[in-house]
């Protein structure tokens, strides 16, 4: 038996009402030292250069995909009936924890440190942080358990399903919230019909009844609008391009002389793994005065990077076509500034729902009213055409504005 809190406390929420917290665990876990970090790291990354509200953090998206994990686990009948108290605890603390080890400017790091952002999660959970220690203290084994769920290779998979699958608590919390906090109202879905029609199949998937068809249709299609209207916008990308550019030059200059680089860096230039107690110090907070500093360093090329970055004078972005990256080559080498630092490359592409890859945990699956069991876009022409579709991309050249490069 899980201990309780003394009462059931409440946060409000933009996105849900109130998320509500009654297992001491959580509430422990919440007021971590490694948890409250997330307060310092936005959610969007560079997309705040665009949508100038979107400065909500990953501390209110965790809470946000914990109060919908909570919501699965305690008010959908099939998955109450399907797992054990302690089961419900562990994909509740999986849900909570899933982006603890996210660094800032969200994405934009994983290329930074070459790690993705659940390793450090899994990390911070598993090798004896404060965090570890709640959840152990909790229930021996737990932070295992919470980790291999993060991981996807917990004994139950149901669990992973419920907090990052297809049609998980995860996603369901972002879309709503970065709508919500950038304003794109066609980020919005029915959550509330896709909870309703949840369903377990055999004990251990997650499947949608066919009366929730329409609800689904409608969360496919608000991930594809926020991804080409959001986290793909040219202008966001345009912030990470710097950021990677600046990062490529320190690790330069590093391997010549490590002293004249601020030391909060250090650990993402130099080669070799980055400890807990160096990774908890990266933040934006002190990011944002790390880059403040460099913009005063001797070198001229991390000087004005470190200026893009913190004034958002960023990189012009256009089509890339071999006339346009020849074009923008010659400006350069004109105005003596060295491509490998002011010539960016970006691709994206971006299918909503790709069902015929990677796991079982790839695909939605829909009960039909005959009790079968159909793949989504085998139940749903409007996913069909989407999937079988042309694949959508975009690829973009991002250079100095000031090189009038569009001449």
């Amino acid at each position: 038996m899980f201990e309780r809190t003394d009462e059931v406390k409440v946060l409000r929420d933009p996105v849900h009402g109130y998320i509500r917290v009654e297992l001491k665990v959580i509430w422990d876990c919440i007021n971590s030292a490694w948890f409250q970090r997330l307060r310092r790291i936005r959610q969007l990354g560079g997309a705040n250069m665009v949508y100038h509200c979107a400065e909500h953090t990953r501390f209110s998206h965790s809470l946000g995909v914990y109060e919908v994990v909570r919501r699965m686990v305690s008010e959908v009948p099939d998955i109450v009936a399907a797992l054990s108290e302690r089961d419900k605890v562990v994909v509740m603390a999986a849900g909570l924890l899933h982006d603890l080890g996210h660094g800032p400017y969200s994405h934009a790091f994983e290329s930074v440190t070459n790690t993705a952002h659940e390793e450090y999660s899994c990390r911070i959970i598993e090798e004896d942080t404060d965090v570890t220690r709640i959840l152990n203290d909790a229930a021996p084994g737990m932070a295992k358990e919470v980790a291999d769920v993060i991981r996807h290779t917990g004994r139950n998979p149901l669990l992973s399903q419920i907090v990052s699958s297809q049609l998980d608590a995860d996603r369901m919390d972002y879309l709503l919230r970065d709508a919500y906090f950038t304003g794109t109202k066609y980020g919005e879905f029915d959550m509330e019909r896709i909870l309703r029609t949840l369903r377990i199949e055999n004990g251990r998937q997650l499947v949608v009844k066919q009366s929730g068809v329409y609800a689904v249709e409608n969360y496919i299609m608000s991930r594809y609008h926020m991804y080409w209207q959001v986290y793909y916008h040219p202008t966001a990308r345009s912030f990470e391009c710097v950021l990677h550019a600046l990062f490529r030059r320190l690790k330069e200059l590093y391997a010549d002389d490590p002293s004249k680089l601020i030391g909060i860096f250090h650990p993402l230039v130099k080669n070799g793994p980055i400890g807990l107690d160096e990774y908890f110090r990266l933040d934006e907070s002190s990011c944002g005065y790390a880059f403040d500093e460099l913009a005063r360093h001797e070198d001229p090329i991390v000087r004005d990077l470190a200026e893009r970055i913190r004034d958002r004078r960023l990189f012009e972005y256009a089509d890339s076509t071999p006339e346009k990256i020849a074009q923008v080559e010659k400006k350069l080498a004109e105005a003596g500034l060295p491509a490998e630092y002011y010539l960016g490359r970006d691709s994206v592409e971006q299918n909503p729902y790709v069902p015929y890859t990677g796991s079982q945990d790839s695909r939605i699956w829909i009960r039909m009213k005959d009790g079968s069991i159909s793949e989504l876009s085998d139940a749903s022409t409007i996913v069909y055409s989407l999937t079988h579709g042309p694949v959508n991309d975009d690829n973009k050249i991002f250079f100095p504005r000031e090189i009038n490069a569009a001449d």
